[in-house]
């Protein structure tokens, strides 16, 4: 586990609010997604990113039939929560989410007082979205040895090059309705990664993740089928080029996309 480069996530899986059907337009239950995880096991993946608020508890009760604080709202509240938790052994590291550096500087303030500290961060970290980069979070991570988790590498599937104006994502989804009006101004990014995933025999998905481990963090893939799991694991080998990822990246700036979410705040 210690050598992971990929972790896998569960943010689509079930059907309770914030769930599968409703983000993602998909029909995510424990039937469809036993092989999802078998197949995991089989490549030997089994990192897995959850949390309550997936599906509001399906995706959890699905796995596990990691512990993080997953929104900033109140550092000084929640944090100390943690320290007997690690204390008793029940939680062995704790992991924040959509912080930036002032927060995770605090919330190791806390954590300290007990001789615990932040061992990995997960922010949303894109080609669309570097925040995390140009806030210092990425950079603060490296330095200070806390794991960068990257989540939505993807972004939904809209950087996956299956999406275009002619065959758009499902149009009732959330993600249908955030990215849709944009998939015109990702054709010339899309098919630049399709073009650099031709040299490694790779599909634009991978050459999205193998990205995301070229800055030195680990992508949570979202796996929802087992040929997910399979592309996944195979991105972990593509060692990309300081050109090619410089070469998409300005492709990147170049859409003005800005994939913020809602329920995060900008790192910069």
């Amino acid at each position: 586990m210690k050598d992971t480069k990929i972790a896998l996530g569960t943010w689509a899986w079930g059907s309770g609010a914030f769930g599968g059907d409703a983000v993602y337009g998909l029909n995510t239950n424990e039937e469809n997604l036993k092989p999802v995880f078998e197949a995991a096991a089989k490549a030997g993946l089994g990192l897995w990113d959850t949390a309550t608020v997936y599906a509001m508890g399906d995706s959890e009760r699905i796995l596990g039939q990691m512990y993080w604080i997953h929104n900033p709202m109140d550092v000084e509240r929640w944090t100390p929560g943690l320290s007997p938790l690690l204390q008793s052994g029940k939680v062995r590291q704790v992991g924040v989410s959509n912080h930036n550096i002032r927060e995770i500087e605090r919330a190791n303030e806390i954590l300290g007082q007990a001789g615990f500290r932040v061992s990995a961060v997960q922010n949303h970290f894109s080609l669309l979205y570097r925040s995390s980069e140009r806030g210092g979070v990425l950079d603060y991570c490296h330095r200070n040895d806390i794991r960068f988790w990257s989540y939505m590498v993807l972004e939904q599937g809209a950087l996956t090059g299956h999406f275009s104006p002619a065959n758009p994502l499902p149009a009732d989804s959330d993600r249908g309705r955030k990215y849709n009006p944009v998939l015109d101004r990702l054709q010339a990014l899309t098919d630049e990664m399709k073009a650099i995933g031709e040299k490694y025999g790779a599909s634009c998905s991978q050459i999205g993740i193998a990205w995301a481990i070229a800055k030195g963090t680990m992508p949570i893939v979202g796996a929802t089928k087992e040929r997910h799991v399979v592309e996944a694991a195979a991105a972990a080998d593509i060692a990309l080029t300081a050109e090619e990822v410089a070469r998409l990246e300005t492709l990147a700036d170049t859409t003005g996309i800005d994939t913020r979410g809602d329920w995060e705040h900008t790192m910069e």
